[in-house]
């Protein structure tokens, strides 16, 4: 099948051509949502899963029937959503027994969804709900380390006003979070203001965290090797960000520790330093992205559309 074509690569650095071909244009493989978010690539079903958080659905697309509605409700199971511009489930992921689990908004929690794969269904387990005692704001984007723990990034953005003042927030900070095999929710750091993506560099010593604050457009490491883990600055985009779209939202890290990451003007590729080697730039903002496990395909979140584009890995 022959999909429409968007956006274009933008190199700055000769490396990013054993990555991405600079005439690579992304697929527009889906589109017709409000704000895709959290896409996940699931191998052994041959099928990208992906939030519509606005409409508190998550969808399913495969090459040979497209998309379609895969679980709604999705991140909120109260009687009144529509009180939250986003109430669904952002990031997904896998654990290890390869259950689906699920960062959602409007319950205000990650959960794993109980049940299986090819069979979803709307009831979940929670995996952490509160810290200290007092409800998380909106878990955004999740990530697994080798031993099974838990990590997580909680904004305010599936509150109602989706601002740090709003009434229902009960921790005064946006965190990011551990969640140890016994259930305990450990605070990381409260120093990042709008924490968002994360994933681990592939030592799975050191975490990468996007910073969604247009005064604040960075990406920062946590070293958790650290006696007090405290955000160092992997790269700022808060002054190129002028007339482009987007923030440091999600993002992943290949098994070289490539760095494919959401922000103003597309997805922006960096080498484990920090070093920006190209761009694949987008008219609209791209919230997330996914590799395919051979990570020869990366899936981009992109506003109403979901895209698809070919890397040489």
């Amino acid at each position: 099948m022959r999909y429409e074509t968007i956006g274009s690569v933008i190199r700055y650095d000769l490396t990013l051509d054993a990555i991405i071909d600079s005439s690579a244009r992304a697929e527009i493989i889906a589109e017709g949502f409000e704000w895709s978010e959290g896409p996940l690539w699931v191998e052994s079903e041959q099928m990208l899963l992906f939030s519509d958080v606005p409409t508190n659905t998550i969808y399913k697309w495969t090459a040979e029937t497209g998309s379609e509605v895969y679980l709604k409700p999705s991140g909120d199971t109260g009687d009144n959503p529509n009180r939250r511009k986003e109430p669904g489930s952002n990031g997904l992921l896998l654990n290890d027994a390869g259950n689906l689990v699920l960062c959602q908004h409007g319950n205000r929690q990650v959960a794993r969804m109980d049940a299986p794969l090819a069979q979803p269904q709307a009831t979940f387990q929670t995996l952490a709900d509160k810290y200290a005692d007092k409800r998380l704001s909106s878990p955004n984007d999740a990530v697994y380390n080798k031993t099974g723990e838990l990590f997580f990034t909680d904004p305010p953005y599936g509150l109602p006003t989706q601002r740090d003042n709003d009434p229902e927030k009960e921790i005064p900070f946006n965190g990011v979070y551990k969640v140890r095999q016994n259930g305990e929710v450990i605070l990381l750091t409260d120093q990042i203001s709008k924490p968002n993506g994360i994933a681990f560099f592939p030592d799975g010593k050191k975490l990468l965290i996007g910073n969604s604050d247009p005064n604040a457009a960075d990406w920062y490491i946590l070293d958790l090797v650290d006696t007090i883990v405290t955000p160092k600055l992997f790269y700022s985009a808060t002054n190129e960000r002028a007339g482009l779209k987007g923030l440091p939202d999600g993002l992943k890290i290949d098994s070289k520790g490539t760095v494919y990451a959401s922000g103003p003007g597309g997805v922006w590729i960096f080498n484990s330093t920090g070093k920006v080697l190209g761009k694949i730039a987008l008219d609209n903002p791209a919230s997330n992205v996914a590799l395919s496990a051979d990570e020869k395909t990366l899936y981009i979140t992109n506003s109403d559309k979901i895209l698809r584009v070919k890397l040489k890995y």
